[in-house]
């Protein structure tokens, strides 16, 4: 097995991903073109997208990195129209583009072209949520953003699945269609409820974090793969589980999380700078065999869909934003009056991606019978491609400008501030009345230095070295040192319990409580190292 062209692309996306914090351009955007640009260099090797390696391989850790970073409760505080875009959206998708392409395209079956419908209806928010992250977009519409993006390809590949048994003769019905739609979603679904209690359970037992940060690499693997042999949705199997795993990460381990954190930034950075490379390296794949499409017919025909793909999405974006208010009275009292700026870029950020070519690349080449052509096969491809290459450079090219235009209401920091600093103020009284308990108890007594920086720390949360005494207790046998270390941790075990309290009480938000618990893992790593 020749390595040397995998090396090539991980190594290459890589440098052009870190070039890209350099300028102004989006990372995933440069990677692309640079993917075009060098697509027909000699000696390139072949990177054809194998669908059998993107779907199970690539997209399972794409998705549990981007379902562990995300808010549970943020995501159930927006389900309604995370459900309408990543449900609705897509089958509404799916529909007018097929039919459209139907119409525009000579001689293009309807079930062909609604295979090309369902291949690229789901937009892929991760160019989209790192562009609204980089500007600044307002917390709710990331979430929107985020939370479709999880959910999106489980309704795409069911409905394609649907729209190519129809194509290639294997026979479909409506019942069939709307039977496997919810085999799939709700089969996806307890999939990853069953799995997800006993791989915390495992993750919160096992007490070497190598260990745990290996089985934290095979959950995205394990959870796709468990459902897919069920005939479910191995995507919404993943994000069911990494939802709840990260909800409850604040459980596991202090070294496992501070490991895994910078374990899942490698492979995030790794696969999705590999990915976005890979799109733009299939140019030369989709020219292939277009027939009496070539030239200036398939050219207009791209323009065409990626134009109805485009529209779509303002069509269903805003009555779905506004039409639920008018009908429902609760839904009114509930959520705060969105104004039109909301819905624009939400539409404008219906960029396409990898899984959209991975399932193109897996339409078969021949019917049922297995001699006849799938029909114009080379042809949907090549409008997937130019779709989304068009929604990568146009969408993600205006997107930042288009938010700055539109002058979204800026993060107030103050007032973040001052709620991490009541969040702390709340944590510190309980951990220091917590100090006091265990102070109280002689099995727990500690030189007066120590017991000293313990309340040192919580006051001011910065440190300066203490002499240690190496007095044995005589009770529980303990150094000086090791009872610093179990009582410096269960105080900062209290500060963490009143954290998530708060989190789960809404006071603050889990980019809040990340950035909290991250400080006191790593302050209590650093009490742990200078007490060994």
């Amino acid at each position: 097995m020749d390595v040397m062209p995998l090396l090539l692309l991980v190594a290459g996306s890589a440098a052009v991903a870190a070039a890209a914090r350099r300028t102004p351009v989006p990372a995933p955007l440069l990677l692309v073109a640079v993917g075009l640009a060098v697509s027909y260099v000699p000696g390139i090797p072949d990177y054809r997208l194998d669908p059998e390696v993107v779907l199970p391989l690539l997209l399972p850790p794409l998705l549990y990195t981007s379902a562990t970073d995300s808010s549970y409760l943020d995501l159930r505080a927006q389900m309604r129209p995370v459900a309408l875009l990543s449900v609705g959206y897509v089958l509404f998708a799916t529909v007018v583009v097929g039919w459209a392409a139907y119409v525009l395209v000579p001689g293009l079956p309807l079930t062909a072209a609604l295979v090309l419908g369902a291949v690229v209806a789901p937009p892929d928010a991760v160019a989209a949520t790192a562009v609204a992250r980089r500007v600044g977009l307002p917390s709710r519409i990331t979430t929107i953003l985020q939370g479709e993006s999880l959910l999106n390809d489980a309704t795409a590949i069911t409905a394609y699945k649907v729209a190519l048994a129809a194509a290639v003769g294997e026979g479909a019905s409506w019942a069939g269609g709307i039977g496997e739609f919810l085999l799939a979603a709700v089969g996806g679904v307890v999939v990853g409820l069953v799995l997800m209690a006993p791989i915390h359970w495992l993750r919160t037992h096992l007490k070497e974090p190598l260990l745990q940060n290996t089985l934290s690499l095979l959950i995205p693997f394990v959870a796709y793969a468990t459902a897919e042999q069920v005939h479910a949705s191995g995507v919404l199997a993943v994000v069911v589980v990494a939802l709840y795993l990260g909800h409850r990460a604040w459980e596991v381990d202090f070294a496992t999380r501070l490991q895994e954190e910078a374990v899942w930034k490698m492979v995030a950075f790794v696969l999705e700078s590999a990915v976005f490379a890979l799109i733009g390296l299939q140019l030369p794949v989709v020219l292939q065999g277009l027939g009496e499409y070539e030239g200036v017919d398939a050219a207009g025909y791209a323009v065409a869909v990626f134009l109805v793909v485009v529209a779509a999405r303002f069509l269903w974006v805003y009555p779905a934003t506004f039409v639920p208010r008018l009908l429902s009275a609760r839904i009114r009292a509930r959520e705060d009056n969105p104004t039109w700026r909301g819905p624009v870029v939400i539409a404008w950020a219906g960029m396409r991606g990898v899984v959209s070519l991975a399932i193109a690349f897996s339409i078969p080449l021949h019917l049922h019978d297995g001699e006849q052509p799938f029909p114009h096969r080379n042809l949907v491809l090549f409008l997937t491609f130019t779709t989304v290459i068009g929604t990568l450079v146009v969408q993600g090219l205006t997107l930042p400008p288009l938010i700055r235009v539109l002058k979204f209401p800026g993060r107030d920091v103050q007032a973040e501030t001052l709620a991490e600093a009541n969040a702390q103020a709340q944590a510190s009284r309980a951990a220091e009345q917590r100090l006091d308990d265990l102070l109280a108890d002689e099995r727990n007594t500690l030189p007066p230095p120590l017991a000293d920086r313990l309340r040192t720390v919580l006051e001011r949360r910065r440190n300066a070295v203490w002499e240690r005494l190496g007095q044995v207790n005589p009770i529980t046998g303990e150094t000086a040192d090791d009872t610093y270390r179990r009582l410096s941790s269960e105080m900062i075990s209290t500060e963490r319990e009143v954290f998530v309290k708060l989190r789960d009480g809404r006071y603050i938000d889990d980019e809040m409580l990340r950035t909290l618990l991250r400080r006191l893992d790593l302050e209590e790593a650093a009490a742990y190292r200078e007490a060994t």
